[in-house]
């Protein structure tokens, strides 16, 4: 069934940025040992019944509309060289709006993260150029276009009060190609603390937004039957998530999310669970 009813044009820009902001919690800004093999499969959900209009204000759906998502991605990242990785993911989603549902792979995303410089080894400054190809014909599953996105990174940690601590920063500037073509910033920043001396228990609080926009001003109505075409929002969230390291190999994330501010969107509220495992080639 396809989605074309009026609140999509908002909702599924959402979902772009859901997965997008659950990586975050894979290697960040931290470099990557030669020959480290990071796989991390991951799951989340997500729900909303009210958006923001083009003016900011918050308005329940009509006809008391819910919408929810269930998520899966598969991301990896390989150490190719002490200043080079390799990265790559590919999210498939089930969206469900008052019982209209799509089902699908998305955008998968490939690129090369170089890590620039480092402040005695604690501070790390990367920069990451990554490719977005389309999988999908369906155009209730995205743009439907190609695109690349330029990343800048800082990640680091130390000592506070007695605990571990550690932070994240990325800025990525991202650019579709085609006759939709809309330009987003997307960014985010992490501070995360351990819990305990042996470095297992971890809590983190991050926020994260978007930034989107495009010639594209005012919706038509083909656009807003076709919700990819809503080009032209923004929206800040807020998450925290706890981490648990059963060994050096294998980890597990909780987190859950709350979308606090936005315009032409939904305001969504989100959970995920991910598992990373690391695999030394070398």
């Amino acid at each position: 069934m396809t989605l074309t009813r009026y609140p999509i044009k908002y909702l599924f820009t959402l979902l772009l940025i859901t997965v997008a902001l659950q990586l975050k919690t894979y290697a960040g800004g931290f470099p990557l040992r030669p020959g480290r093999f990071l796989i991390s499969p991951s799951i989340s959900f997500f729900t909303a019944s009210k958006q923001w209009d083009g003016s900011g204000r918050l308005i329940s759906f009509p006809n008391n509309g819910k919408f929810t998502a269930i998520t899966t991605t598969m991301y990896m990242e390989y150490g190719i060289s002490r200043r080079f990785s390799f990265i790559g993911s590919v999210p498939y989603t089930i969206n469900n709006y008052n019982n209209g549902k799509v089902t699908g792979f998305t955008d998968m995303e490939t690129g090369i993260k170089y890590y620039l410089a480092n402040i005695g080894y604690q501070y790390f400054f990367s920069i990451q150029g990554t490719a977005i190809t389309p999988l999908y014909k369906n155009p209730n599953l995205g743009y439907g276009e190609s695109g690349a996105e330029f990343k800048a990174a800082f990640a680091g940690g130390g000592e506070l009060f007695g605990k571990t601590f550690y932070i994240n920063f990325e800025n990525g500037i991202r650019q579709y190609f085609g006759s939709i073509g809309p330009l987003q910033d997307r960014y985010s920043g992490t501070f995360g603390l351990t819990l305990d001396k042996k470095l297992r228990e971890q809590v983190s609080v991050s926020l994260g937004g978007f930034y989107t926009t495009s010639k594209y001003k005012t919706l038509t109505p083909n656009q807003i039957a076709n919700f990819y075409t809503s080009t032209n929002f923004s929206f800040k969230q807020v998450s925290l998530s706890y981490g648990h390291s059963f060994s050096k190999q294998f980890t597990l994330f909780l987190s859950g999310g709350q979308f606090i501010a936005g315009r032409n969107t939904g305001e969504g509220t989100s959970g995920s669970l991910s598992l990373i495992y690391r695999i030394d080639t070398r």
